[in-house]
């Protein structure tokens, strides 16, 4: 049994990481939006699958020479040495937007799967359909406090607070997830202890992916998830950033005004993104708290599936019918705040029924390269798109239709997870046949 002040620990945890990821999310749009543009800021997502092709064999390679601790331990310390440097880039006024919205991608996929895999090792599959949606609540508030924190201190923190606050908060979140580890395998018995120090075994993440059915339906969910969810991303910030410019042409002209005005435009991007993600965020929040645990009892983790998509397909059938930007930013808010509530929690436990290597490498290699993946797709979407003078309605038809085939994906993998469930319960255990923590 996992005490509560360890489940305590691990709610923590997750909400410090969502809270820091917030903070230079927010930190992120004003340099990739005002050094560029909406397409710029597609076509990163793009850079960031590729440069995953090379990361994902070597993070799995990695992961079999290592316990789970210094594992996660090594690659968070990495990603803060590199929020150091572009710290100290930005201080130099060397333009870094794409370089960070590159890499800022990376990271959160990275540590937030790392987390929810450590979680998934601890935890029975029966004992995380309760607890989930519980850490999940720290999820929604660190991603809250994180995007109203940095909306309210952006104008007076500027980009480099922003980097140092979040720096600090990855650091307490590992510090956390040490403790957590500890704890567990003093309160354990002698196979907890060797679970957590056991290196994964040599198979690699794509591996997995690609051999397993029920691994590669899952892959395919979250990459059509997120060519829907960036297509709308592109959408919201071609708005923006008109609107942004409409401010600054209200700025006086002049030579000092020409700078005036970039500020102006950074200030209206990094003001808006925050209040968008703190009432993104906030909804999430109360989804996470109101609906998610209901919604596990009643329809298990395989009915939860079908309600991201079905908001999603009444989102773009309202915005093809009325393309204004507070319809996208409505469609948005839901879309978003149901992706990270009940969507993000689905997710996860759908890894309760796999084995260590897939908790560890498979999961991240969906929760990365799949998922930057999907945003290629997207890129080449606006790219097409775009050259084509696609309008608004045009990319939410398009949308409309990736819906439409990720319902058909869930559904598979409804099939897929209820026969991996009825073969547990047969055997007993759970796939990887280790023993886990109970609530």
């Amino acid at each position: 049994m996992m005490p509560l002040s360890d489940r305590i620990l691990l709610t923590v945890n997750v909400f410090l990481l969502l809270g820091s990821y917030y903070v230079l999310k927010t930190a992120r749009e004003p340099l990739i939006l005002a050094e560029g543009s909406a397409e710029l800021k597609a076509y990163a997502a793009a850079a960031q699958a590729a440069l995953l092709f090379v990361v994902i064999p070597l993070y799995g390679w990695i992961a079999s020479r290592m316990n789970r601790m210094r594992f996660i331990a090594i690659s968070t310390l990495f990603f803060v040495l590199n929020l150091v440097g572009f710290l100290a880039l930005v201080q130099a006024g060397v333009q870094v937007g794409f370089a960070y919205f590159v890499w800022l991608g990376i990271v959160n996929v990275f540590v937030v799967a790392q987390f929810w895999a450590f979680a998934n090792d601890l935890y029975s599959e029966e004992a995380g359909k309760r607890l989930f949606p519980i850490i999940g609540v720290g999820s929604s508030v660190g991603a809250w406090m994180g995007s109203e924190l940095a909306g309210n201190l952006f104008g007076r923190l500027g980009i480099p607070g922003m980097m140092l606050l979040a720096g600090g908060g990855l650091l307490a979140a590992l510090g956390l997830t040490w403790v957590a580890n500890r704890r567990f395998q003093a309160a354990g018995a002698a196979n907890n202890r060797q679970q957590a120090d056991k290196p994964l075994g040599a198979e690699g993440g794509f591996e997995l992916v690609l051999k397993n059915r029920y691994l590669t339906l899952v892959a395919a969910l979250i990459f059509l998830l997120n060519v829907v969810n960036t297509t709308g991303e592109y959408i919201l910030s071609r708005f923006v950033v008109e609107q942004a410019q409409a401010a600054a042409l209200q700025v006086e002209a002049g030579a000092a005004a020409g700078q005036a005005g970039a500020s102006a435009v950074s200030r209206f991007i990094g003001e808006f993104y925050g209040s968008f993600y703190s009432r993104v965020n906030l909804l999430a929040l109360l989804m996470q708290l109101a609906l998610v645990p209901y919604l596990f009892r009643w329809l298990g983790v395989r009915g939860a599936l079908f309600i991201l998509p079905c908001i999603a397909l009444g989102g773009y059938s309202l915005l093809i019918a009325y393309p204004l930007l507070g319809v996208i930013r409505l469609a948005k808010i839901l879309e978003n705040a149901a992706d990270y509530s009940i969507q993000n929690t689905t997710r996860h436990a759908l890894f309760l029924l796999t084995s260590r290597e897939a908790k560890y490498k498979a999961k991240a290699a969906i929760d990365t390269f799949f998922v930057r993946t999907g945003d290629m797709a997207q890129a080449g979407l606006v790219k097409v798109g775009t050259m084509a003078g696609l309008s608004v309605q045009g990319f939410a038809m398009a949308n409309f239709a990736m819906v439409a085939i990720w319902l058909g994906v869930a559904l598979l993998l409804f099939q897929e997870h209820k026969k991996l469930e009825a073969s547990a319960h047969a055997n007993g255990t759970r796939a990887d046949a280790a023993p886990a923590a109970t609530d």
